[in-house]
């Protein structure tokens, strides 16, 4: 019998190689730069968490969602790099995987969940998502940035209860 469970990568970090195969096999990056990334983990934000399929006693990584601050906006979390693996699409798990990413959140204390999308707007959207103005999660003024590097990307938001 298939075994889902969520979790903080930091927590398992034997499998952080796992991890960035799947991301990298969707969004190609260096390997250097992206277990960079990864190992920032942490239970204070950024926290990277990791969908993994158990069986008998191997775990092995279908997706992955980010978690990080947003320091305009305190009581709001960012979800980015979302992805489950190729072969494990259309079976419910990154829905899953959000329900499980936005329950995280709320054990932070957040309330709000934001991301941005180029092309499932329509995934997010019958997760409880609506279309919202930009953010920038690296502070400061994002119409500013939205102005000179002009966006494919929708920003939605959700309210956590």
């Amino acid at each position: 019998m298939e075994r889902f469970e969520v979790f903080p990568l930091h927590q398992n970090k034997h499998l952080i190689k796992q991890c960035c195969a799947v991301i990298n096999s969707e969004w190609p990056r260096s390997e250097m730069a992206r277990l960079y990334s990864l190992e920032a983990s942490c239970d204070t934000l950024p926290t990277s968490l990791v969908l993994v399929k158990e069986e008998d006693s191997s775990k092995t990584v279908l997706g992955h969602a980010k978690i990080t601050p947003i320091p305009s906006i305190p009581d709001g979390g960012f979800i980015e790099t979302v992805v489950i693996d190729n072969h494990h699409r259309g079976k419910g798990l990154g829905k899953y995987l959000m329900h499980k990413t936005e329950e995280y959140i709320k054990t932070l204390g957040l309330n709000v969940a934001y991301l941005s999308t180029i092309d499932k707007q329509e995934f997010y959207s019958k997760l409880g998502y609506i279309q919202c103005q930009p953010i920038s999660i690296y502070g400061g003024c994002s119409k500013m940035v939205s102005v000179i590097v002009p966006s494919r990307k929708t920003f939605m938001k959700k309210q956590l209860t």
